[in-house]
């Protein structure tokens, strides 16, 4: 047995090298997976989102009313996005997940605080997000100390001498105990479904291709249509079990309340995993093999799980994370999930994200069929 040498694992070196360079798709994930990450942790996540949707209800329009809002305004934490006339178009929009403040402002407030009567504020939060909320809600502190000190002069100065010449009263809603597996258990749901279903489909489909077995099927009188639908019903039958598994599972082990919204979930659990199986399908049509496959899956789950409010905040990232986050299917299936389960929306209060995961299915699942005639026919 000859000795080591330097020659043969050199030639060993360049012929891995070499194959590495020709399987350009693996090159080119290897090399793109540490600058997105790079990327994503380093703009993307922020802890501490500011300028969240804020609406308001005035119900006196005086000087103290407009010295608050402008308050929580310089905070930056609060962007005032919408005034409404009565407290049920306040709790639709919160509702809705339109806005994740909602601020009251009652119409004796001037009168009571210059009487120095117990004055107060209302403001309710979307704690379904507990770390959305956090940092903003902190900010409030120093609210009553600060809004109005340049309208407490003259007669008035009195008023602002006390410790706080009003109170904000903060109505936590949906998840008021700020309790993180309401709003983690929930996305699970959605970032399951993705990883199994895509890349089950993937898989299963490239390893068909591997083998030889998918040119079979199409030498029948089976229409590709035919062949896809057959191969992904059963896939579909097993993301539903799935889905109730985590539902039953995160009632019994985590208490997740569910409030109600069961005909938007049912119908946008059917679409995401429709429409995750189709994208598994059209990724089985650009892999070459299973490995490229799985790499391929895992390249869409993550930005999935980063830029879809799964992990952090939504509303914390840059507009051009948050831009590639409304691509996302799983950032509409999630909003759908949490508003369903801890804010019981309906149909009405849904349409938004169901009608994104109806485009998705069909531009998936146009793409894939287009995608699979060209290779496989």
């Amino acid at each position: 047995m000859n000795g080591f040498s330097l020659d043969r694992v050199w030639a060993v070196l360049v012929k891995e090298f070499r194959q590495l360079i020709r399987d350009r798709l693996t090159f080119a994930i290897m090399l793109f997976i540490p600058i997105l990450q790079l990327t994503l942790f380093g703009y993307a996540i922020n802890f501490q989102p500011r300028n969240l949707p804020t609406a308001v209800l005035i119900q006196e329009d005086t000087r103290f009313a407009r010295s608050i809002v402008t308050s929580l305004r310089n905070s930056t934490y609060f962007q005032f996005t919408a005034q409404v006339r009565t407290p049920a178009e306040l709790d639709a929009l919160v509702r809705r997940g339109e806005a994740q403040f909602a601020l009251t402002i009652p119409a004796d407030f001037s009168r009571r605080v210059a009487r120095g009567d117990h004055a107060q504020i209302l403001v309710e939060a979307d704690a379904s997000d507990p770390s959305a909320t956090s940092a903003a809600l902190g900010a409030l502190a120093a609210l009553p100390q600060q809004a109005l000190a340049q309208d407490l002069k003259g007669a008035l100065g009195p008023r602002g001498q006390v410790a706080a010449p009003f109170e904000v009263v903060i109505h936590n809603r949906f998840n008021p105990e700020a309790i993180t597996a309401y709003n983690i258990v929930p996305g699970l749901l959605g970032v399951i479904l993705t990883l199994t279903m895509v890349m089950m489909t993937a898989l299963s489909v490239t390893r068909e291709t591997e083998r030889g077995t998918m040119e079979t099927l199409l030498a029948t009188p089976l229409e590709p249509i035919e062949v896809m639908t057959g191969k992904l019903a059963p896939y579909v039958l097993m993301g539903l079990v799935q889905a109730a598994v985590i539902l039953v599972t995160a009632r019994l082990l985590f208490h997740v309340p569910m409030q109600g919204g069961w005909p938007g979930l049912m119908l946008g659990t059917s679409l995401f995993i429709v429409g995750s199986l189709a994208l598994g399908f059209l990724i089985s049509t650009v892999a070459t093999s299973q490995l490229q496959a799985m790499q391929l899956s895992l390249f869409y789950l993550l930005p999935s799980i980063l830029l879809s409010g799964f992990a952090f905040p939504f509303r914390g990232m840059p507009g051009w994370a948050q831009a590639l986050g409304e691509a996302l299917p799983v950032t509409h299936f999630l909003r759908l999930t949490r508003g369903a389960l801890l804010k019981g929306q309906t149909l009405g209060d849904q349409w938004r994200e169901l009608s994104a995961l109806v485009a998705f299915v069909c531009i998936v699942t146009a793409l894939a069929m287009a995608r699979y005639r060209r290779t496989l026919d």
